[in-house]
């Protein structure tokens, strides 16, 4: 019997990216791309079955065995530490996770630092890493109105081309980890599939090797 390749790819731009990849990779799935509101597509000739995810979710997805593999940003496993296999950076999807403040900001080490983030485990090991105590807000979204209005001293967030800050009076003050998208394995999937992802893999790898 066939053995069928579950993948788990990120809703929205990052996901269609990386089907297009997965696509030139000889693993096509047609239905993909008829504008359903569809979350599966499967492709029997080819072995492989897609379907669409919330980004942040594809982890768990591939971490508990419903999808094999799956595509992922680094900040995610920086923040979540799955048990997975990471495979190959796609080279798409690239920003920074970076220390962001206000213009005039100057940090005053003897006293604890806010710092407002979704990125919580990220922003604990980069302060940890400097010896600075920290007070941590979990933020979901907007991040960016938490130093404007008083609420934290600093943000911890992912910036992309910086445009965001600069048009509510922020700058980067440290960008400490290039971010990407992830190719990511199951890995037990891995022991039962590993031939037809490590072709996969090694398809992918081609296409980053100029990027």
């Amino acid at each position: 019997m066939a053995k069928t390749l579950n993948v788990a790819l990120p809703k929205g731009r990052l996901g269609e990216k990386v089907y297009a990849m997965f696509e030139k990779a000889g693993f096509e799935c047609p239905s993909i791309k008829e504008g359903s509101r569809k979350l599966i597509f499967e492709n029997e000739e080819k072995g492989v079955r897609y379907f669409w995810v919330k980004p942040s979710d594809v982890a768990i997805y591939v971490e508990r065995g419903a999808a094999d593999v799956g595509v992922v940003g680094k900040d995610i496993l920086m923040e979540y530490n799955p048990d997975v296999y990471e495979l190959l950076d796609l080279k798409v999807g690239k920003c920074h996770m970076a220390v962001a403040g206000k213009k005039d900001f100057v940090d005053d080490r003897n006293r604890t630092l806010t710092v407002a983030t979704k990125f919580t485990n990220v922003a604990k090991s980069y302060y940890s890493a400097q010896g600075r105590d920290i007070d941590i807000i979990t933020l979901n979204g907007s991040i960016e109105i938490a130093p404007i209005l008083g609420l934290s001293d600093v943000i911890v967030d992912i910036v992309e081309t910086g445009t965001t800050l600069k048009e509510n009076d922020l700058e980067v003050i440290d960008k400490f980890e290039a971010i990407s998208a992830r190719l990511i394995a199951n890995k037990a999937g891995y022991k039962f599939k590993g031939d037809l992802i490590e072709k996969i893999r090694l398809s992918l790898k081609e296409q980053t090797e100029n990027v």
